[in-house]
């Protein structure tokens, strides 16, 4: 078993899901979490998984107005989006780091993945799985030492788990899906400017 197989806290996400976007804020409430991120304030609520599909039924999906889900592991709170990719956004990601760190992390069909990490409101590393890895941002190799045994490394394709693997490795991320008819937090967040969105 690799270091990027090995049983780990965004397992599910390992399976063969097409689409989703994962935004991780350390030390922040999900409700604050979801505020930072533009939750439109009269969507947001608790619920369980029937009262997610009973609020949203045929919009559960949107991209433009992405509903979100929210959890806390550890020192971590998390939103899923279960359509859109509001948290990829450097303002979105900007409004959620400040005074804290946040890490983003997509993946989409094509197939790429994407992270980005965020100190204090500025993007410190950044980079997706497209093509060969060349991280960006204000440090782009602070995170080099959990990236190279990974096989995430300059020049390189990215191995097809290593984005996961360096969120869980450098962070310890997790991500507790919900039990029977626990109630989270959850909202619809508000559409983004069309020239910011990711």
């Amino acid at each position: 078993m690799t270091p990027t197989d090995a049983g780990r806290g965004l397992d599910a996400f390992r399976a063969d899901i097409p689409f989703y976007t994962l935004t991780f804020a350390k030390g922040l409430s999900p409700v604050e979490l979801l505020t930072r991120m533009g939750v439109d304030p009269e969507t947001l609520a608790l619920r369980d998984a029937a009262g997610l599909d009973d609020a949203f039924g045929d919009t559960l999906l949107d991209e433009d107005e992405p509903v979100v889900t929210t959890g806390t592991d550890g020192a971590w709170t998390w939103a899923r989006e279960l359509g859109g990719s509001h948290g990829l956004d450097e303002g979105v990601l900007s409004a959620v780091s400040h005074g804290t760190e946040a890490v983003a992390l997509h993946h989409n069909e094509k197939p790429m993945h994407w992270f980005r990490y965020a100190v204090e409101g500025d993007i410190v590393v950044d980079f997706h799985t497209l093509q060969p890895i060349e991280p960006t941002g204000l440090d782009p190799w602070r995170l080099d030492a959990f990236m190279r045994p990974l096989g995430l490394v300059a020049g390189r394709s990215a191995p097809v788990h290593g984005v996961l693997a360096l969120a869980e490795d450098a962070f310890g991320l997790r991500v507790t899906p919900a039990e029977d008819d626990e109630e989270r937090w959850s909202g619809s967040l508000l559409p983004l400017p069309a020239e910011e969105r990711p």
